[in-house]
């Protein structure tokens, strides 16, 4: 099972709406099949490990990492596609909660008399198909937070100078974090100081992350490098709901994907953005700032986990801070995370942190 969580990683990213499953075929000890959900969320995982195996597939084993699909979508129900193949048991850590599933590919398998494991390393799979089973229970993807700092917390110094306070090893974990997520998602400010291009660079993509820019006003430059880019990688800008019509026009014709989200207390409401993220297919959305948009998401409690990449330098407190204000006046008001894990990247270090109410 655990072969099988590693190879349903390599689709993270790539597969959504569509969770990114892995399977494993073992026969007689052997494997004979080895499969991932592919880009765009299709063929699924067990189609893929079926192909693979061939006729070896009758009697085998698969190991699944989620319950296999009993419904007619887009491909057909990959619970019948195993028993026609002749599987003699199944393995899954985790049942699907998609009402469409939610134990019924387990109860048709089992119909077929195909022995049917469930609970092996059940937390692993909760945790690498986090982001699906919120959009489906929830309705909002996975939200992870970077922030790249000073040993005192500043993003940028006084006049905004920002690139680079990490070297180039972290900039390269970033970009991996990135192909992980369907999405990037930053702010206005980030995307006016920046200029980013937000894709992932360094690492082999199929499917681009979709570029996603918060913006009230939608006062960003026409002419940067997310507006040049427009109609190569997917640009969703999610703005208030009075911009004007010369201005949406003007994106739309450069290919941007125009969002309207309501308001809360005069800012763009971020849990109504996440929502209809999550209408439109998310499962995974990588945060990567400004500061005031960090600081609405943990206000929020949307923040399931952190990435913070800090730089062996100090800018003081004149420098601009890695989150904007919270509002907090007591230390048990104050949003608290568990750390995950601690890596070295060159001369910087990533501290990896978990909302405690998702373990």
């Amino acid at each position: 099972m655990a072969q099988a969580l590693a190879l349903g990683r390599r689709g993270m990213g790539q597969t959504w709406p569509n969770p990114a499953v892995g399977c494993l075929i073992v026969r007689d000890g052997r494997v004979v099949g080895r499969g991932w959900t592919q880009p765009g969320g299709r063929p699924h995982a067990e189609v893929v490990a079926l192909a693979q195996a061939g006729e070896q597939a009758s009697g085998a084993t698969a190991y699944v990492t989620l319950e296999p699909c009993s419904h007619q979508g887009q491909t057909p129900p990959c619970c019948d596609a195993l028993i026609a193949a002749g599987i003699a048991r199944v393995v899954a850590p985790v049942a699907d909660s998609d009402p469409r599933v939610s134990g019924q590919g387990f109860d048709r398998l089992r119909a077929a008399g195909i022995s049917v494991t469930t609970g092996v390393l059940t937390a692993h799979a909760l945790q690498d198909h986090a982001g699906f089973f919120l959009r489906v229970e929830q309705g909002r993807p996975w939200l992870t937070l970077k922030l790249a700092m000073t040993l005192d917390g500043r993003i940028a110094t006084a006049t905004g100078e920002s690139q680079w306070i990490t070297g180039p090893t972290a900039r390269h974990a970033v970009h991996a974090l990135r192909a992980s997520h369907d999405a990037v998602l930053v702010g206005g400010g980030t995307a006016r100081a920046d200029n980013p291009r937000l894709t992932v660079r360094g690492h082999e993509v199929i499917r681009q992350p979709v570029r996603i820019v918060a913006s009230r006003h939608l006062d960003l430059p026409l002419l940067g490098d997310l507006a040049r880019t427009a109609e190569e990688v997917p640009l969703w800008l999610c703005h208030g709901p009075t911009v004007g019509a010369d201005l949406l026009t003007a994106w739309k014709q450069l290919g941007a994907i125009l969002v309207s989200v309501p308001l809360s207390a005069g800012r763009l409401d971020v849990a109504a953005l996440l929502q209809t993220l999550g209408s439109r297919g998310m499962t995974r959305v990588f945060c990567e700032g400004g500061g005031q948009l960090a600081a609405s998401l943990l206000a929020q409690d949307l923040v399931d986990e952190l990435h913070v990449f800090t730089a062996g330098v100090a800018l003081g407190a004149e420098g601009h801070p890695g989150i904007g204000a919270l509002g907090v006046d007591r230390l048990a008001d104050a949003p608290r995370f568990a750390l995950v894990d601690i890596m070295a990247r060159g001369m910087d270090v990533q501290h990896v942190w978990r909302r405690i109410s998702l373990g």
